[in-house]
């Protein structure tokens, strides 16, 4: 068990999925079937990844005044997640994600941030103290992006590290990019980022050399099932993922970045972390959904040592 603080800031949504035989045409109506509402958000299922694999975590983010905001809250707390700071915004509604999927397993996705806006730098300015005590802040970009950049600088004044997982992909300001420690963009995210397609080693060292450039010591950039290309300093190498028969790949990146910081505040060197990580992603890829598919600690232990 990790003794070494974690602060995650990042958003919740609640997410609502329909499967149907095809999407609707405009005006027209078609049944669907299998209706489930499952719990998502980059911020919240990273926060689940964290909690269940062991760390001492605390989670900064909004739910709305609503009663799925009330139940998501109570279960972060069952995955170990500190919720003291997961606050229920006046006159707002928990964020939702409308996913219709079709019989050929495309999606169509529409969502309302709902509660996730109200995660303000005036929001934040209550919990400094979390930040200020942490050891590690991990963030993506779910969130309002001033209230990201305001939770940098304030890590990076008081020796917190900073790890963000640049997602979902857009172009970041330098100044940001100067403040992180650690990134974990995937292929999509790394070539937003730098213009670099990444389709080989090298495309993906050509990118970490661009973000190192631009001040960022760690890059890893996650390759799916081949696994990360991880460069420190400007050294790279792959790290190869363990091959898995794949259900679906929801909040896989997510299960990573949350297992990642785990090993790592537990003193891991960053080849073990990172193999661990890997473990929790291949389990979360055997199962269905979003934060359902997160293994605890004992099923990545288990996992890793059938393995030796």
């Amino acid at each position: 068990m990790a003794t070494n603080k974690l602060v995650v800031l990042g958003s919740i949504n609640a997410d609502h999925i329909l499967n149907l035989e095809q999407f609707p045409r405009p005006g027209e109506t078609v049944i669907g079937k299998n209706y489930t509402v499952a719990f998502g958000g980059k911020g919240a299922n990273q926060a689940v990844a964290a909690g269940r694999s062991g760390a001492n975590i605390d989670f900064v983010a909004c739910v709305g005044e609503d009663d799925i905001g009330q139940r998501i809250r109570k279960q972060l707390a069952a995955d170990n997640i500190g919720v003291g700071s997961v606050e229920a915004s006046p006159g707002t509604t928990t964020g939702v994600a409308l996913i219709f999927v079709n019989r050929d397993g495309e999606n169509v996705i529409a969502i309302d941030p709902g509660a996730n806006a109200a995660l303000t730098p005036d929001y934040l300015a209550r919990y400094e103290k979390k930040i200020i005590d942490a050891s590690v802040l991990l963030m993506q970009l779910e969130s309002p992006l001033e209230t990201v950049i305001a939770a940098a600088k304030l890590a990076k004044l008081h020796q917190t590290q900073v790890i963000l997982n640049p997602a979902p992909a857009r172009e970041l300001p330098d100044p940001l990019l100067a403040l992180v420690d650690t990134i974990t963009p995937n292929e999509t995210e790394a070539e937003r980022l730098t213009g670099v397609a990444i389709n080989d080693d090298a495309s993906a060292a050509r990118a970490a050399q661009i973000l190192h450039g631009k001040g960022i010591p760690t890059v890893l950039i996650t390759l799916g099932s081949r696994g990360v290309w991880l460069s420190r300093q400007g050294h790279g190498k792959l790290i190869p993922g363990f091959k898995v028969d794949a259900v679906d790949t929801i909040a896989a990146g997510d299960t990573f970045n949350g297992a990642l910081v785990t090993a790592l505040l537990e003193g891991e060197d960053m080849d073990k972390a990172v193999r661990f990580a890997h473990a929790a992603a291949a389990i979360a890829v055997t199962r269905s959904g979003a934060q359902p598919s997160i293994p605890w600690r004992q099923e990545i232990d288990a996992f890793l040592q059938g393995l030796d």
